[in-house]
């Protein structure tokens, strides 16, 4: 992103006060991780595969689409979202091909699954980032300068004074009790193990 946008400063191509919009649709559902040897997935396994349980069972798997998008503006990403699945068979097998067994996704996602069955409808969405647009709108180029409570590298808030140590009154109101590790204490050695003088 950050080459893209030095070489069109410097080529005269970035067109000021003007915001071009632009969804970014058919990302692949797979990728093959060399490090691990197999397919995994490419982002979000929880998104419907494009052509459903046909395509899994038929289909390689790296050419396989998921139902999920961005929308970009002047090359910031202000939002992401997906078609999630919604099918118990689906969401089987697209794990599957990522080598995950059955016994895996019903004790990591149960309750998913049991929702399913009991009829979830198709469903999905996007989540905008608010903060990205103003700061487009407010011609900044950190999102640091438009968020209310920035963090600094530390991730700390200095406004906020966080994080901060929290108090006993407070963790006692939230039933929260602070278990440290024992302090090693190193022991001192005996005076007479004191390595003698040197004779002059």
């Amino acid at each position: 992103g950050a080459a893209r946008l030095k070489l069109g400063a410097e080529l005269d191509l970035i067109e000021p006060d003007v915001f071009r919009l632009c969804w970014i649709v058919d990302f692949p559902m797979y990728e093959f991780d060399e490090k691990l040897d197999q397919i995994v997935f490419s982002h979000n396994p929880f998104s419907m595969p494009q052509g459903g349980l046909e395509a899994l069972n038929t289909k390689d798997p790296l050419e396989i689409n998921a139902y999920q998008y961005d929308i970009v503006c002047n090359g910031v990403e202000l939002s992401s979202g997906a078609i999630r699945n919604h099918k118990p068979e689906i969401m089987y097998r697209a794990f599957e091909i990522a080598g995950y067994g059955p016994e895996v996704v019903e004790d990591k996602f149960g309750g998913m699954l049991n929702a399913f069955r009991f009829g979830a409808p198709p469903h999905g969405g996007i989540a905008p980032g608010v903060d990205r647009i103003v700061m487009l709108l407010a011609d900044q180029p950190n999102i640091r300068e438009v968020v209310a409570f920035p963090m600094n590298q530390q991730a700390q808030d200095p406004m906020m004074n966080a994080p901060h140590e929290a108090t006993p009154e407070q963790l006692k109101e939230l039933h929260l009790r602070v278990v440290l590790p024992p302090k090693v204490v190193k022991a001192e050695k005996p005076a007479g193990d004191a390595a003698p003088a040197a004779e002059a």
